[in-house]
């Protein structure tokens, strides 16, 4: 509902700012001091792989590291994240071990049949042993047997503090049991919760090897006088960041960390949205039918020989790669496709429900320019009308989102809010010289 405390109205029937617009914005579940704390570890360690030259599957992992360790800290020393009632945690209601070890020990097996289903699917899976994936697989393949023995431990531990310990792991292991009182709505958010951890999480570890390779090999000798090399440079320095924090947040799904996934999307329409832009259903792809690169060239041969320009639109595309890097260093330790983790309200997001998605299109449409092709003007239509679909499919992706978070009332205030504050909302409104009489 607009607020007439907060805004009013011209005689046109525009909105228009006034002196009484204070509304506050909704506090976000993570603050701006986690994201830095992670950025500040990878720039450190990247600083250093590149001096001395570790530019392999080791140190790209060690990145990781480098950014979950000071969010952890910030998220703990500082935010103090696991004393909010969010958590579902009382750590001043401390029952005895033996009160919860049946609890425990039926939320254990849940976990391990769910963990075996997924182990199953992958090693079924062809695609997840080829290409990047197999770094993934290696990477599942040392984890597994850790997390395996860690898991019984950390149930045991943290069921004692929980307030509701019988989540949906417990009901997935008591249904496996043969055992009384399970519910079927919570096996299915269990289940779709570690299903996107387990598709996302491969994905992203798939990609964080090359990723990272790549920025410290660059020769970094023609930077000065190669605009087109610095930006290329940059961009990729922007996805070593975003990847690096990605991958964490797949990883840290923890209740003490207040990063626990609250619900992952029951829409099918929100699944089928996501999926199609991520190998191996991924649409865009080189022959896919989403595909709009055949026929087109990239930014750098069109202004090829005017360096101004090429120094300019460069610096737009850089631009646009820091703030899709930046959605994702606001999430801290919480990014996730297709969840809700808590909701974000300061950084990008305190412009934009989406900004990642915005800057991530506005990227393609600049590097790629298909209004030019190299072939026929038929070409050039084609490949417009297929980077406008591309366009739409995250048009989609947004909405399902949003239909998804809004069962959430945080949400509901937070996009109330950025409505009448957030800056891509009122430009929206501006350009279609949208009317609120008739809104």
């Amino acid at each position: 509902m607009e607020s007439p405390a907060a805004e009013t109205i011209d005689p046109r029937g525009y909105l228009v700012a006034t002196a009484d617009q204070a509304e506050a914005r909704p506090a976000s579940a993570v603050s701006g001091g986690v994201g830095l704390a992670g950025l500040g570890g990878v720039i450190a360690w990247i600083a250093v792989s590149r001096w001395f030259g570790m530019d392999g599957p080791y140190a790209a992992l060690v990145n990781l590291l480098c950014c979950a360790v000071p969010m952890v800290a910030w998220s703990l020393g500082v935010d103090k994240v696991h004393r909010r009632a969010s958590t579902g945690i009382d750590w001043g209601a401390v029952r005895p071990a033996r009160a919860t070890r049946d609890v425990s020990v039926t939320k254990i097996a849940g976990l391990w049949a769910t963990w075996a289903g997924i182990g199953l699917i992958y090693a079924t899976g062809r695609f997840y042993w080829e290409g990047n994936f197999a770094f993934a697989m290696w990477c599942f393949g040392y984890a597994a047997p850790v997390l395996f023995v860690v898991s019984v431990p950390y149930v045991l531990w943290l069921d004692r503090y929980l307030i509701e310990p019988k989540d949906g792991a417990w009901h997935f292991g008591a249904w496996l049991m043969g055992r009384a009182g399970v519910e079927a709505a919570a096996i299915h958010a269990h289940l779709r919760s570690w299903g996107v951890k387990a598709f996302f999480l491969a994905f992203m570890l798939a990609i964080v090897r090359p990723g990272f390779a790549e920025f410290i090999r660059a020769d970094t000798a023609l930077l000065r006088h190669d605009p087109v090399a610095l930006a290329q440079w940059l961009i990729t320095f922007m996805f070593t960041i975003d990847v690096a924090f990605a991958t964490v947040g797949y990883v840290l799904t923890m209740r003490p960390l207040d990063a626990h996934i609250r619900s992952a999307t029951p829409y099918a329409a929100g699944w089928t949205a996501a999926l199609m832009c991520y190998p191996p259903f991924i649409l865009m792809d080189a022959g896919g039918p989403l595909d709009y690169h055949p026929g087109t060239a990239e930014w750098t041969y069109w202004f090829a020989g005017h360096p101004l320009v090429l120094a300019a639109w460069g610096a737009v595309l850089v631009g646009l790669t820091g703030i899709y890097a930046w959605a994702t260093v606001a999430f801290g330790l919480r990014f996730s496709n297709l969840t809700n983790r808590g909701i974000l309200t300061h950084g990008p997001y305190a412009q934009s429900r989406h900004p990642a998605y915005l800057a991530k299109n506005l990227f393609w449409w600049l590097s790629t320019i298909p209004v030019l092709t190299l072939e026929s003007t038929t070409d050039a239509v084609r490949a417009t009308l297929l980077l406008g679909v591309v366009s739409g499919v995250y048009y989609w992706r947004a909405k399902t989102e949003e239909r998804h978070l809004g069962m959430d009332p945080d949400y509901r205030a937070y996009s109330d809010w950025i409505e009448r504050h957030g800056m891509v909302p009122r430009m929206s409104r501006a350009i279609r010289g949208q009317k609120l009489a008739s809104s």
